[in-house]
């Protein structure tokens, strides 16, 4: 038998949005991709459209509904 797959799955290209195959394991950096406000930050080649946060417009923006999770990871790294 197979381990879970770790793959990311897009179920409708035209949304376009992340959900991990049946099944499988979501790691850390899964969770910054295909979320439902990305939007391509133009200023980057087309290459670059893949649905991670950080190629959104709006990563580590205050237009972010996500800028307090992303400043808890920073945090998190922090020396003490």
């Amino acid at each position: 038998m197979r381990g879970p797959s770790r793959a990311p799955v897009y179920h409708s290209p035209a949304s376009r949005e992340y959900r991990p195959a049946l099944g499988a394991e979501v790691e850390d950096e899964d969770r910054f991709i295909g979320r439902p406000c990305y939007v391509f930050n133009k200023a980057l080649r087309a290459g670059l459209d893949d649905t991670r946060c950080g190629h959104c417009a709006h990563y580590l923006t205050s237009r972010c509904p996500h800028i307090d999770e992303f400043l808890d990871d920073v945090e998190d790294l922090s020396p003490e």
